[in-house]
């Protein structure tokens, strides 16, 4: 049987033609992770000598890059990433809630990634704690594992949080559970609004103190009146929050968000 195509045989075959027509937006990083993957369990990499304790028997065996984004060298990783996360699972319903940034933002984010990022988690978490712990919506304090995924199906740049959270939370005083509307967590246009006043309060301190950088299309966006008038622009458009009660449970979406934990 002949064995599967792997992301290291498709980056040996088409890699250096990637980097080649890909040379003005590939960084020092990705060029780095590409050539990791590619030359991982290769002599390229060297090897080492693998012994059995009990019979003798040896073997020979080409080292691994053990780069994090690579899918030989983080399998086990993943593995056990999920097999935790299960075991952090309450007998509850339990929602999966996707946070995404309009197209605009996700261009400064790419030139950004650092700090963009940091302020898409902090905006989520206090999003969904404020309206969680507000007694109109829930009245409870909450919990939730949140992971970024910056691409899309499409694999176009798509910054976007994934977030998988318990039906409910503990009451204030920390004595019972209360528990959510049966298939309903919180409002979505209500999570949407107050995620994007957050997210454009802390993009904005973060522009007030030189904390981004613009190149390219996005240079006049270093002069702070062209920056405030786009950042306008966004608080006039909707953001989009989903949320959903999972069909397979919370295990359906960790095995999802699984795939791509250690990649």
């Amino acid at each position: 049987m002949k064995a599967p195509l792997e992301l290291a045989d498709v980056l040996r075959r088409h890699g250096p033609a990637y980097r080649h027509l890909h040379a003005d937006s590939l960084d020092r990083e990705q060029r780095r992770v590409m050539r990791a993957i590619e030359q991982c369990r290769t002599a390229a990499l060297g090897g080492h000598v693998e012994q059995c304790d009990a019979c003798g028997h040896q073997r020979i065996a080409y080292n691994s890059c053990g780069n994090r984004h690579c899918p030989k060298c983080q399998s086990l990783a993943r593995a056990q990433w999920l097999e935790h996360r299960q075991a952090d699972l309450l007998p509850v319903p339990y929602f999966h809630v996707v946070f995404t940034v309009p197209q605009e933002i996700a261009a400064i984010a790419f030139q950004n990634k650092r700090v963009v990022y940091d302020i898409l988690f902090q905006a989520t978490a206090e999003t969904l704690q404020t309206i969680a712990t507000d007694f109109r919506h829930l009245g409870a304090t909450i919990g939730f594992i949140a992971l970024l995924h910056t691409w899309g199906q499409n694999l176009v740049h798509h910054p976007h949080l994934h977030c998988v959270i318990p039906g409910g939370g503990l009451a204030a005083d920390g004595t019972r559970w209360v528990a959510c509307r049966p298939g309903f967590f919180l409002p979505v246009r209500v999570l949407s609004r107050l995620f994007r006043r957050l997210f454009l309060e802390r993009l904005q301190r973060a522009f007030d103190i030189g904390a981004l950088g613009f190149f390219s299309s996005l240079a006049h966006l270093s002069e702070p009146g062209q920056f405030a008038r786009y950042l306008s622009a966004q608080r006039r458009t909707e953001w989009v929050v989903y949320a959903k009660e999972p069909f397979g449970g919370p295990q359906q979406v960790l095995d999802y968000l699984g795939r791509y934990t250690h990649l």
